[in-house]
């Protein structure tokens, strides 16, 4: 014990008030107390108990709370009162790790739980009445911007390689330069071995970290360190990230959600950053995508995005924007782009935010307008059914959007006519 954390609304709340009263031994545990004593808001609630998994599935029952069984080979279930869920978790000691999964037994020892954990910061825990447990000094090293591996470094990355992506993003987000020495030597040790990861956890890892305003430098030093070959070989154009991020700042206040399950952020800024970072094509932007187990949406975007099919000019006027807009066919799109185009050139003048408003105020009052005239328009003209068809529509549409998409559908027969000389 080395103090107690004040009163917290989610401490106090009825949810854990009722499953604390149910479990009757248990402490809030991890991420809750490590942002409480940051000053953080805090998104999830874990809790650790001694009590085996079905005898934490029986008490909640009897105390009229819904026990979720989300993972309980490993210890796990979810406790849903009133719209809030908390995951309970029983203690425990591993037995064996393989990088990837872990072989485990349940315990009653605390000090044993806590020491499979990666981080020091993340070992904190505290009970209902907000008495605080410390076991490797991670209230000095949250204090202190410091984040460390709990024993030696390569050990905790051994037992699991994600833990090497997750010291970069938790360093990002606690951490204050410079990064632990001995933490980074055992990432670019350890770095040709994240290759054995799922897309899918990399996937989550990675978005999360996209998703703070700290990445770029983050982001920078994975690169120094030489994980990038290991990872995604492309993902190293970090001084047009950096520019990203600073555009997006001053566009659109307000610090990006860190509160993601499953890796996706506010805003869907993650697969924009991502495409910041990558040097590459069309192919090598597919197989970042690969690599990450993206959804079918997010591979496209994220192609269409490295490699785009219509230019952005930043400096065209706003009628030739809205035909590079109708082009692309999407507003969130063509928006991703302008942002991109304005990242890859930051110290022009066109490129400043400043500069960036109106065009994205074009984007913003931009109501798709159809072409108001089809094949049958023009075989009631007398155009021969066939190819000829497709040619004067293209020709008339083009002029169409030459007129900034205006003229309405009489004065677009009345131009065909003319030009068919009928």
């Amino acid at each position: 014990m080395v103090g107690r954390i004040p009163p917290q609304p989610w401490m106090t709340a009825e949810p854990s008030r009722r499953v604390f009263e149910a479990l009757g031994t248990a402490r809030f545990i991890g991420g809750c107390v490590r942002d409480a004593l940051a000053g953080r808001p805090v998104a999830d609630i874990d809790i650790a108990t001694p009590l085996r998994p079905e005898t934490v599935m029986a008490r909640l029952a009897a105390a009229g709370i819904r026990a979720v069984p989300t993972g309980i080979a490993h210890g796990t279930v979810t406790a849903v009162f009133a719209g809030t869920s908390l995951e309970i978790t029983t203690l425990r000691r591993d037995l064996a790790c393989d990088g990837r999964h872990a072989e485990v037994t349940f315990t009653d020892d605390w000090q044993a739980d806590t020491a499979r954990r990666d981080l020091t910061i993340n070992a904190l825990s505290c009970a209902a009445d907000g008495t605080l447990y410390d076991p490797f000094g991670g209230v000095a090293d949250l204090a202190a911007g410091r984040v460390r591996f709990i024993g030696r470094a390569e050990d905790r990355i051994r037992e699991d390689v994600l833990r090497l992506l997750r010291f970069f993003r938790f360093h990002g987000r606690y951490g204050r330069p410079p990064p632990d020495e001995e933490a980074l030597a055992a990432c670019r040790t350890l770095a040709p071995r994240l290759p054995g990861l799922s897309g899918e956890r990399v996937r989550a890892e990675l978005f999360r970290l996209l998703a703070h305003d700290g990445c770029a430098a983050v982001w920078d030093l994975m690169v120094s360190a030489s994980v990038m070959p290991h990872l995604i070989p492309a993902a190293v154009r970090v001084d047009r990230l950096t520019a990203l991020v600073r555009l997006e700042s001053a566009l659109e206040p307000g610090p990006a959600d860190h509160r993601v399950a499953d890796g996706h952020m506010a805003g869907d800024r993650g697969v924009r950053r991502l495409a910041a970072l990558l040097d590459t094509d069309r192919a090598g932007a597919g197989a970042a995508a690969q690599r990450l187990r993206l959804s079918r949406p997010e591979r496209e975007r994220l192609i269409g995005l490295v490699a785009p099919t219509v230019p952005v000019n930043l400096a065209e006027s706003p009628a030739r924007l809205r035909r590079a807009l109708v082009a692309v066919g999407c507003a969130e799109r063509f928006r991703d782009l302008v942002l991109l185009a304005a990242a890859t050139t930051p110290d022009k003048p066109e490129s400043t935010p400043q500069a960036v408003v109106p065009v994205l105020a074009v984007i913003a009052r931009w109501t798709a307008t159809r072409f108001p005239v089809s094949g049958t328009d023009l075989l009631a003209l007398g155009v021969p059914a066939g190819p000829a068809i497709g040619r004067w529509l293209a020709d008339l549409e083009g002029w169409w959007a030459g007129q900034d998409f205006s003229p309405d559908r009489d004065a677009c027969l009345a131009e065909i006519a003319q030009r068919l000389g009928v």
